[in-house]
C-alpha cells in the first residue's frame, strides 16, 4: 500500500500582494486586449491601496496543500530558508495536514519570496528565487508525483524524477516553472517523456512547441508526441482543452459570470483539482470540471490558497457553478 496519494515536488515562497489603484497607473493594450502593459510614472511614490501578506505558497505548495483539501494524503519535497519565514511555512504545510518529512532546510539561505502587483483584477509578479541544491529523497511509495517550478541548479531533478517514476510506478503530474521553460524542450524531454499528466497554459504550450503551431489542437498534438499520456492546455477566460489520444480533444468553459477577485493561483488550482479527481478516479471530463471549479473558487479571494476547496466546498460550486463548465469534445 502506497504510503501517500501524492507528493508535490518544487518550490515555496512568501507572496505579497500590493493592490494598485487603478488611477495610480496607465494601461496600454493591443487591439485584441490579449497583450497589455502597465506604467508607472519613473521615480514617482506610488501609492497602495491595499497591502496582504500570505506565506507556504507557490506552485507546488498550493497544490501540496489544495490536494490535501480534497481528501488526498499528502507530502512536499521543498526547500526552505533557514530563517523565521521558512519556519513560518514549515508550519503552516502541518497545519494544512502536508507531511513534511521529506522538507529541506537550507542552512544560511533566505526563503523565496514574491512581490504581486494586483491591478484591475489581473496581476504582475516579481519573483525572487533563492539559489537551491536540488536533490531528490527517498520518497517512499506514492501513487502521484506531482512536479512543478523550481529555481537556478534543478536540473539533477530532471533524471531523478523519471528515474523515480521508473522504478515507483508513480504516475506524474508536470506543469514545469519559468527557469524549466527557459530551458527548452530538450531539456524537459526526459520529464515529458514520463509523464502520465502535462498541464501547461497556452503560453507556456507554444513557449514549449516553439515553430508556426499556434492552435489549440496542434498544441496538444505535438505536446502528446512526446510522451505525456494526457495533455492539458489551459487558456484563461477562455477555459480549458485537453487529450488523451492526441485525436479527441475536450473543452471545458468557465462559469464568466463568478466573481473575479485576484488571479494568482488559478493554474496551481486547476491542476490540483485536475489531478485529485483523476486520483480518486474520475474520468477525464469530470476532472477538468474539477480543475475548473477548483479555479473558480480560488480566483475570488486575495492569493492562492484561500480559495482551494475541500470536498463538500466542491459540491457546493459544482452546484452553483458548473452547469456552466460541462467538458464536451469538439
Amino acid at each position: 500500500m502506497a504510503d501517500f496519494d501524492l507528493i508535490s515536488i518544487g518550490d515555496s515562497t512568501i507572496d505579497v500582494f500590493m493592490e494598485i489603484d487603478p488611477q495610480e497607473a496607465d494601461t496600454f493594450c493591443k487591439l485584441d486586449d490579449k497583450e497589455c502593459f502597465v506604467s508607472f510614472k519613473y521615480g514617482a511614490k506610488i501609492p497602495v491601496k491595499k497591502f496582504t501578506r500570505i506565506a507556504g505558497v507557490g506552485n507546488a505548495a498550493n497544490n501540496a496543500i489544495g490536494s490535501s483539501r480534497l481528501g488526498l494524503k499528502t507530502a512536499i519535497y521543498t526547500i526552505l530558508g533557514s530563517d523565521n519565514e521558512g519556519r513560518e511555512m514549515k508550519n503552516i504545510f502541518e497545519d494544512e495536514d502536508v507531511e513534511t518529512k521529506f522538507i529541506v532546510t537550507e542552512s544560511e539561505k533566505r526563503s523565496n519570496f514574491s512581490v504581486v502587483l494586483n491591478y484591475s483584477a489581473e496581476r504582475s509578479i516579481f519573483v525572487y528565487h533563492e539559489e537551491r541544491s536540488y536533490n531528490l529523497p527517498e520518497l517512499g511509495e506514492t501513487k502521484w508525483v506531482y512536479f512543478t517550478s523550481v529555481g537556478k541548479g534543478h536540473e539533477a531533478l530532471h533524471q531523478q524524477i523519471p528515474d523515480y517514476i521508473k522504478k515507483s510506478g508513480a504516475k506524474l503530474g508536470y506543469n514545469p516553472g519559468t527557469h524549466e521553460l527557459k530551458e527548452g524542450l530538450d531539456a524537459l524531454t526526459p520529464v515529458l517523456q514520463a509523464c502520465e499528466v502535462v498541464l501547461v497554459n497556452r503560453e507556456e504550450a507554444y513557449e514549449l512547441v516553439g515553430g508556426d503551431i499556434l492552435d489549440i489542437k496542434g498544441l496538444l498534438l505535438a505536446l502528446k508526441k512526446i510522451g505525456a499520456q494526457i495533455v492539458v492546455i489551459t487558456d484563461g477566460r477562455d477555459g480549458s482543452y485537453a487529450s488523451i489520444d492526441g485525436r479527441e480533444v475536450w473543452f471545458c468553459p468557465i462559469p464568466l459570470e463568478s466573481p473575479v477577485v485576484e488571479r494568482t493561483g488559478c493554474g496551481d488550482a486547476y491542476s490540483t483539482g485536475f489531478l485529485a479527481a483523476l486520483a480518486q478516479g474520475k474520468e477525464l471530463p469530470e476532472a477538468m470540471l474539477w480543475g475548473t471549479m477548483n479555479a473558480t473558487s480560488v480566483i475570488q479571494y486575495i492569493g492562492a490558497r484561500e480559495g482551494l476547496l475541500t470536498p463538500e466546498g466542491m459540491k457546493k460550486t459544482i452546484e452553483k457553478w458548473g452547469s456552466f463548465a460541462k467538458a464536451k469534445m469538439i
